[in-house]
């Protein structure tokens, strides 16, 4: 009888454990998907910007300081690593656009340009996507981060490599959207 009950006991545990490693990947894996969503995203914006710098370019050719600044943040991005390095060179880049943006304003017939319209309404469609992308991503962190802190799975994830993962956080400043429209 007591043999019985250690067993169950001991299958109790183990289906547990089981349950909870199984809850620990789905989660893990939502977070590598988020976060994959995001790069897609910011991919999309990269690919942008050099038509709308290009475009503006046409019409603002002396303002070369602005486009360097631009390309130079562009490509930190690009390479940028994880969460944190990504964001503080989206914030950066971000800075960069808003320069871009100051310079098309002082040029009427740029603004009139169908093809500057074009690329400004796909880039603000692109930043409303990068922030859902971001605020689901840090939404799947949270949820994956308090998981593994909590005990028992603590013990367990730390066993087993889970370890916390980092939000894609933007400064104050870049927080706000790239203004896109005139």
């Amino acid at each position: 009888m007591v043999l019985a009950i250690v067993v169950g006991i001991i299958v109790i545990v183990l289906v547990y454990l089981i349950a909870l490693y199984n809850r620990l990947i789905t989660f893990r894996n939502r977070v590598d998907n988020a976060w994959a969503q995001v790069e897609v995203q910011l991919k999309r914006r990269y690919d942008l910007i050099p038509n709308l710098v290009e475009t503006v370019k046409g019409y603002a050719a002396h303002e070369r300081e602005v486009f360097e600044a631009v390309a130079r943040a562009r490509q930190a991005a690009i390479t940028a690593q994880g969460p944190q390095e990504k964001g503080r060179a989206e914030n950066t880049l971000t800075q960069a656009l808003r320069q871009l943006f100051a310079v098309a304003e002082a040029y009427p017939v740029l603004r009139a340009s169908e093809n500057f319209q074009s690329l400004q309404g796909e880039l603000a469609e692109t930043e409303n996507k990068i922030a859902y992308a971001r605020q689901f991503y840090n939404e799947t962190v949270y949820r994956y981060n308090t998981t593994i802190e909590k005990f028992p799975a603590l013990l367990f994830a730390r066993a087993f490599g889970f370890t916390k993962r980092d939000y894609f956080e933007a400064e104050e400043e870049a927080r706000q959207r790239v203004r896109v429209e005139f």
